[in-house]
């Protein structure tokens, strides 16, 4: 009998208005000149602007990779048997998932209030050294620390659960085969729950990007500051504003590109080709004896 296909008139119907709304979207944004989109194309590649988008992408590269380690070392300390290294990882969840992330970077900036000189070494023994925190607590350090100690915490919960989506199986398969814990870790586990890992650090890598635009409380000149800079000085607000949303659209976009073929490249295993079916099998039977 012929397959019919249905008809989803309601679908076609939600579509068309979509595309209408987005069309008069468009064209208002287009046809309106409070935009000043001439303003716009200036200042997109502005001297200013390039330099403020360079200290963006360091600094979110340097958060995230701060992030990333922290959150490993946090995450295999909370499912570690001893007790104390769960302590710790548990109390440092609780500080810095507790604290809103603006109050943290004006913390870390104003550092030296509290310890002018930082010592390193044994308490109540002897000091390895001391450095001085206005000179080396710059504003760049204070919103790398900012951000990097808060992203461990929530990173440490990603990788968290992609380690325990992995069956304890593999690990009781891989030590019965006599591997070391290091290598089951790496070889076995991890491996493993990249799968699980992935989309939601590629998430929370995009949110990065963003949330390094409150950096500016702390004048530090990255994308924003640098557009708001411009934009006190010759009240053009909403042409930077424009500016800097199309440098945060580029790049987000491109990091969206990037996870996708990360997640296609750790789910390869789930690919795998089908079988061919009994009733295939004999009509190519049938055509070979033809």
């Amino acid at each position: 009998m012929p397959v019919v296909p249905l008809k989803y008139y309601g679908r076609w119907i939600a579509a068309g208005i979509l595309i209408i709304l987005f069309a008069g979207l468009v064209v208002s944004m287009v046809t309106n000149a409070r935009f000043q989109w001439p303003i716009v194309a200036q200042y997109l590649f502005d001297e200013s602007i390039i330099s403020g988008l360079l200290a963006t992408i360091w600094l979110t590269i340097a958060a995230m990779a701060l992030g990333m380690i922290l959150g490993t070392a946090i995450a295999l300390m909370r499912i570690s048997q001893n007790p104390v290294l769960g302590s710790i990882a548990s109390g440092y969840l609780w500080i810095f998932r507790g604290t809103p992330l603006l109050v943290q970077l004006i913390f870390w900036y104003n550092l030296s209030a509290l310890y002018p000189q930082i010592t390193i070494g044994f308490p109540f023994g002897p000091s390895l050294g001391s450095f001085d925190a206005n000179r080396y607590i710059t504003v760049y350090v204070a919103a790398l620390l900012g951000l990097g100690l808060n992203e461990g915490a929530y990173m440490s919960e990603i990788v968290r659960s992609g380690l325990n989506s992995v069956p304890v199986g593999q690990r009781e398969a891989a030590e019965a085969l006599g591997m070391s814990s290091y290598r089951v870790m790496m070889r076995i586990i991890l491996p493993q729950a990249m799968r699980v890992i992935i989309p939601p650090t590629g998430n929370q890598l995009i949110g990065m990007l963003k949330t390094t635009s409150l950096v500016s409380v702390i004048a530090l000149q990255e994308l924003l500051y640098s557009a708001q800079l411009i934009y006190t000085a010759n009240f053009q607000t909403i042409p930077l504003l424009i500016v800097a949303s199309i440098w945060y659209l580029v790049l987000t976009t491109v990091l969206s590109i990037g996870q996708h073929f990360l997640e296609r490249y750790f789910g390869r295993s789930d690919h795998r080709q089908e079988p061919v079916s009994s009733h295939d099998d004999v009509d190519n039977d049938s055509a070979r004896s033809a």
